[in-house]
């Protein structure tokens, strides 16, 4: 199977720090995977250098069928080409309704020039009833989304994402502070995009993992230290050492 996104000898520096260090990836066109490791293993900055915002000191970085470099290009012309990304805290229009909020997001696939111009068809108003209904919110359309619960406005930004029609979907700790009901939908809402596109969920819950049931990659001082199932990553000695003993 051909990589979606292929991360080769990838390092980068901060004043001296090796933040990522000769660090390899890759993942599936249509594959749920998990990114684990202490506090300072690089997986923010992993998440920066998929999407633009920090340029590596080495390596290569390739993305989609044509395997296109992503090193030079911006963080807006990556989201274009089809990486969507899911930061922790979710950012959403709380004055605006969830149905505007999509609407938005709608408008945000379009050039600037076109936006101008543009209303909602029929269409886009159909799409817009599709994505809530993915994310469970097609009872909240009408609601203000600062009414929402925390769940809720996390998947309501997924579902803007989505909006956009990513093929790689990055996520960040995204069940922190939900109910666990809430968490038990996340759980399957993420399993079910990952079928068909790439999902890359960054997680500290192992419990959340665990329910996700998908290949983990432990980071560790910016390069992989074990990859493979929950259960193979950690029996691992070296895993259990820098991470799992911890606390």
């Amino acid at each position: 199977m051909t990589a979606l996104l292929e991360v080769s000898g990838v390092s980068v520096s901060f004043d001296g720090f090796r933040a990522i260090n000769n660090l390899s990836f890759s993942i599936g066109p249509a594959e749920l995977r998990a990114i684990i490791g202490p506090n300072g293993a690089g997986k923010t900055t992993f998440m920066d250098i998929i999407t633009g915002k920090t340029r590596p000191d080495s390596g290569t970085v390739t993305f989609g069928p044509r395997s296109i470099s992503l090193l030079g290009l911006n963080e807006a012309r990556i989201a274009r080409e089809g990486i969507g990304r899911k930061f922790q805290r979710p950012t959403v229009f709380e004055d605006q309704t969830v149905e505007a909020n999509l609407i938005l997001a709608l408008k945000a696939a379009r050039s600037p020039w076109k936006v101008l111009f543009w209303s909602p068809k029929p269409a886009d108003l159909a799409r817009v009833r599709a994505l809530a209904n993915e994310v469970g919110l097609s009872g909240h359309l009408q609601r203000k989304s600062g009414e929402l619960s925390h769940g809720q406005k996390q998947w309501l930004e997924i579902a803007m994402l989505l909006a956009q029609e990513p093929r790689l979907l990055l996520v960040d700790e995204p069940v922190a502070g939900m109910t666990p009901a809430e968490r038990a939908q996340t759980t399957d809402l993420l399993v079910n995009l990952a079928q068909d596109r790439a999902v890359v969920v960054v997680e500290h819950d192992m419990d959340f993992v665990r329910r996700l049931d998908c290949r983990v990659t432990v980071l560790h001082e910016g390069a992989v230290l074990a990859e493979g199932s929950l259960d193979h990553v950690t029996r691992d000695p070296q895993v259990v050492s820098v991470y799992l003993g911890r606390g």
